[in-house]
């Protein structure tokens, strides 16, 4: 038997082993680049792509809010058959730069959940490109966080969060957040709730996650990029340099993702605080009433001082009734048979996620 003095010896020396070992794990684990939709969520991915070492793929993989819901079980063989099927002939697959034979065995043979099927075809793309690891970014993820760690137990996350009055501004001018009938006078609001709805949910999942989940600013990102990136490169252990950003400068890095490109009020360096120009001074009111606690755990200074921030029985309503809305239509997707007849159609993808080829001396923009 070994004395305490010999196995504490036996430790220390076994100590950098381990390390180096742990170091290696997570330099090659894979990086979920998740938050709000138009928090930065493409900006970031698209960052971490221009460093290099990472498989690049120009479009949401959906794994798990679409493919793993839409096709049912996927531990049943003719259900990985019908996903594959429609798989191919999508413009998910078409941007993966993979023929069907890349995958189709591994998927038919290995694969029964949505995180065995997206390792599978990052995998695959990572060893045509000759990279060492891949990344993912499909903002709806944040919602799927403990599945996906659950079955890809080795993923590092990034939670991206943005402004939400700035997300609000910019949800609502491309109106992907749609208000109730009745509640179309006070659109505005409703991307705000959406906001602190998804952006409560994905910090409580992350917390449980511990050392394997970590939170980045958008305005930390654009407004002091090498520092932020030092952050970001320490925790996924990944070396990424500003200047080789700046030179590779793919996606949305180069060609900014922005829902207010073409108007003439706003300008490249006017990507934080734009909430300011859009909103008056009651909208921010009701703004701020519905989501000033979620601004102010995240670092954001509230604008309506704290005596006028009252709000109107409509918006309180509002605030109370929409993320129960929000939590009815996530279940229904999620958890019952409505998820196996979800447009196929989102297997397409947006124009602006399209990869931008790289122009030496670009610098990262903002969305």
């Amino acid at each position: 038997m070994h004395s305490s003095a010999e196995e504490k010896a036996l430790v220390e020396k076994s100590r950098p082993a381990v390390e180096a070992q742990t170091r290696c794990r997570r330099s090659t684990a894979p990086v979920f680049v998740l938050g709000c939709g138009r928090s930065g969520t493409k900006f970031l991915y698209h960052t971490l792509l221009s460093a290099g070492g990472f498989a690049v793929y120009h479009a949401e993989s959906n794994a798990f809010n679409l493919l793993g819901l839409r096709f049912g079980n996927l531990s049943h063989r003719s259900n990985r058959r019908a996903m594959l099927d429609a798989y191919y002939t999508s413009k998910l697959f078409q941007r993966t730069g993979l023929q069907p034979q890349d995958i189709d065995e591994r998927v038919m043979e290995d694969c029964h959940n949505a995180g065995d099927f997206l390792r599978t075809v990052m995998e695959a793309i990572a060893r045509k490109q000759g990279a060492h690891r891949w990344a993912e970014s499909t903002p709806l993820h944040l919602l799927y966080l403990p599945l996906i760690k659950k079955v890809i137990p080795d993923a590092l996350v990034i939670h991206i969060i943005r402004d939400g009055r700035d997300v609000a501004a910019s949800l609502h001018r491309i109106g992907w957040i749609r208000p109730l009938a009745w509640d179309r006078a006070r659109a505005f609001l409703v991307p705000a709730i959406f906001w602190r709805w998804i952006v409560n949910k994905g910090r409580r999942y992350g917390r449980a996650l511990r050392g394997d989940y970590m939170e980045v600013h958008y305005e930390d990102l654009v407004q002091n990029p090498r520092e932020t990136l030092a952050r970001i490169g320490k925790f996924i252990d990944h070396d990424l340099d500003y200047d080789r950003i700046q030179q590779v400068a793919l996606g949305s890095v180069h060609n900014p993702n922005s829902s207010f490109r073409g108007d003439g009020k706003e300008t490249e360096a006017s990507t934080i605080g734009r909430w300011k120009r859009m909103f008056n001074a009651g909208e921010i009111r009701d703004i701020e009433s519905s989501i000033a606690n979620l601004l102010v755990d995240t670092g954001y200074i509230l604008e309506t001082p704290t005596a006028d921030r009252h709000s109107s029985l409509a918006v309180r309503m509002m605030n109370f009734l929409y993320p129960l809305y929000f939590d009815f239509k996530l279940w229904l997707k999620s958890d019952t048979p409505l998820a196996r007849i979800a447009d196929k159609g989102r297997m397409g993808v947006a124009e602006s996620d399209a990869s931008t080829d790289a122009k030496p001396g670009t610098g990262p923009k903002a969305r």
